[in-house]
């Protein structure tokens, strides 16, 4: 079953982290999804540009972000091939967004099938 593992933090700490910093985050990310792919449940993900920078449609009007009136935004996912809900919560707990943020868990609606 697949799941999105859908990453929020505050997206304003990446600039205020040092160059090793942001290498060693970096790196945790990689080795995570390096991690995601040996296991056989890694399909797809990315970081998503600051909120800053999206814009929101409805209908004729289309308006700026940041959106959320949050300390956190969405800041990236990772779509995931895993048997059962419980195994999507522990690739959830083993991403490094969930020790400076949180990782929502969502079931991608199957409707094909």
């Amino acid at each position: 079953m697949n799941y999105l593992l859908l990453l929020y933090q505050d997206e304003n700490l990446w600039e205020k982290k040092s160059e090793d910093e942001k290498a060693e985050t970096m790196g945790a990310y990689f080795s995570y999804a390096d991690a995601l792919r040996e296991a056989g449940a890694h399909i797809d993900g990315a970081p998503l540009e600051h909120s800053s920078t999206s814009k929101r449609v409805r209908t004729n009007r289309v308006q700026d972000g940041p959106f959320a009136d949050a300390k956190e935004q969405l800041g990236g996912y990772f779509l995931i091939d895993v048997d059962n809900l419980d195994s999507a919560l522990e690739w959830a707990a083993r991403c490094p967004c969930a020790s400076t943020g949180h990782v929502e868990v969502r079931p991608v609606w199957n409707i094909g099938g």
